[in-house]
């Protein structure tokens, strides 16, 4: 007997039928941040499977797939990255004509990660006698494996995996310390999709399964990362016991609009805010001060003027980091996004060049076939740093830059080969807008604390500005629109490097694989087995 909901879908004609996994597809969208409605996810990815069975049933199934997994995605990073127009109205006069362009063409092209998945898991059915279970745990594969390639196309786009549904229940996030954000997107879209298997013939292994999957294995998962919160220090109460001797750090927000950061009228008033909050008499005076990505207006290095106002933001026997931009030597057209770390007597003590940089904004992927240039405004183009690396500065513990979207990466932090004992992120999500795209960046950056077992200390132009534990939870935050300085003492590290930063995406592919073995061993994976 067909479930009534399934057997109501499959009467529906084909553009109501998309328009309604369209539908679902932004359904799923809101169980990430900042909506956090979880629950969400069983009812769209259930009637997502649920749709994908019903494609392989028509004339042309492959196709019907595809097009059933591509309309999913569009609704899904419809909602999810509404925020991508919102560079595009800073300078509308230049932009706001490309605004329809990005609304669909981002969600569309995103979407196509998920239309081929749904597309690959078609084509393998066809050649094997899965039951309604393995259907599922097969898509489930595909679709972390299409995450982990979303990430590298086009220099990457890892952003909303289904994992950071989570990202507000810091004890689940304890997972992706061993087994990382792919995994945990895994381990989600098995509690999600399972109920699909309640699509006909009810009966006691069904209901076993998604009991097990839907809701004891999420328990498990809350239950394990309360356990792990409780043995850890207690960093809020920022005692020398958890934080690194000697180190008091400032983390200046100066909240300048982005419409008004590159004003030439207004340049300097911007830097000389940056210094009078860096210099701001406070009870316990900072040793390190911190500014955001690019708050320098300048060419730091061209203008010994400028090198020499920055660094008396620096206090004495400390250092300043700042994000400004660099010019590549003897390339009049080419710049870096850097990193600056400068002592009170003003010289540059350190550099970091971004590596990843960000498609369409601060290069143009295909420039020779688009109409339009970047939305970062420059005349010039932006070329990636040499390599990932750590730095060792005076005393402070070893340290791993991050700037912006690099954040978002989940193994990008273990490029350098060296493990850094705090991640530092510079940021202008300024670009983000005030809602959405911010919070997102935040709850995804947050969780590279938590996969590599060390704090993350982040600066950001317009917000949200924090201090984040390696547990991944928040101690101090600056909020969206708000001008203030941060001052927080520095979190230490774990003694030991977590399994995550050991073995990476191994311990994904295992769980993976565990996991299937499992299930072929119980015999649940084939046809005729009491879940048809």
């Amino acid at each position: 007997m067909l479930n009534p909901l399934y057997n109501k879908a499959s009467t529906l004609g084909p553009i109501n039928r998309l328009g309604l996994v369209m539908m679902l597809g932004v359904m799923s969208s809101l169980a990430l941040p900042p909506w956090h409605i979880i629950p969400l996810i069983l009812p769209a990815f259930t009637g997502f499977i649920w749709f994908l069975i019903l494609a392989e049933k028509s004339q042309n199934p492959l196709r019907a797939s595809f097009t059933t997994g591509f309309c999913f995605g569009f609704g899904h990073f419809l909602l999810g990255i509404h925020w991508i127009i919102e560079p595009l109205l800073i300078d509308g006069s230049t932009h706001a004509w490309l605004i329809p362009f990005a609304l669909i063409g981002l969600p569309a092209g995103l979407a196509i990660f998920i239309g081929i998945t749904s597309f690959l898991t078609s084509f393998i059915l066809r050649f094997y006698d899965f039951s309604v279970l393995g259907r599922i745990l097969l898509f489930s594969i595909i679709w972390v494996f299409s995450e982990w390639v979303r990430g590298w196309v086009l220099s990457g786009f890892p952003w909303n995996l289904i994992g950071y549904v989570w990202a507000d229940i810091t004890e689940v996030m304890q997972v992706t310390a061993f087994i990382g954000i792919f995994g945990l997107s895994f381990i989600t879209l098995l509690a999600s999709t399972i109920p699909a298997l309640l699509v006909s013939n009810f009966n006691w292994k069904k209901i076993v399964l998604v009991v097990f999957f839907s809701f004891i294995v999420p328990s498990i998962l809350w239950t394990g990362g309360s356990n792990r919160l409780a043995g850890a220090p207690n960093y809020e109460e920022q005692d020398t016991g958890s934080m690194v001797q000697g180190v008091r750090l400032r983390i200046v927000q100066a909240n300048i609009p982005q419409k008004d950061k590159w004003k030439p009228n207004l340049q300097t008033a911007h830097l000389l805010r940056h210094i009078k909050m860096s210099r701001e008499d406070t009870p316990i005076s900072p040793t390190h001060v911190i500014w955001p990505e690019s708050a320098i207006p300048f060419l730091l290095e061209k203008n010994n003027s400028i090198q020499m106002m920055v660094a008396s933001a620096a206090p004495e026997g400390g250092l300043l980091f700042t994000g400004s931009i660099s010019q590549v030597r003897d390339e009049k057209s080419q710049f870096r996004n850097s990193l600056y770390v400068i002592n009170p007597s003003g010289k540059i003590i350190d550099r970091y060049d971004k590596v990843r940089l960000v498609p369409f904004g601060e290069y143009m992927p295909l420039a020779d076939w688009l109409p339009f240039d970047k939305i970062v405004p420059s005349e010039a183009s932006f070329i990636s740093g040499p390599t990932y690396r750590t730095m060792d500065l005076p005393g402070l513990p070893r340290l791993s830059p991050l700037i912006c979207y690099e954040a978002i990466f989940p193994n990008l932090a273990l490029k350098a080969g060296v493990r850094g004992e705090w991640l530092l992120n510079l940021t202008n999500d300024a670009w983000f807008g005030k809602f959405a795209g911010p919070q997102q960046h935040l709850a995804i950056a947050s969780t590279r604390a938590i996969e590599h077992g060390v704090p993350m200390v982040r600066a950001a132009n317009t917000g949200i500005s924090a201090i984040v534990d390696p547990y991944g939870r928040k101690l101090l935050t600056l909020g969206l629109g708000e001008q203030g300085v941060l001052d927080s003492g520095l979190p230490k590290a774990l003694p030991y490097a977590t399994i995550y930063s050991r073995w990476q995406e191994t311990i994904a592919i295992g769980l993976i694989g565990l996991v299937v073995l499992l299930l072929w061993y119980m015999g649940l994976l084939k046809r005729n087995r009491g879940l048809e």
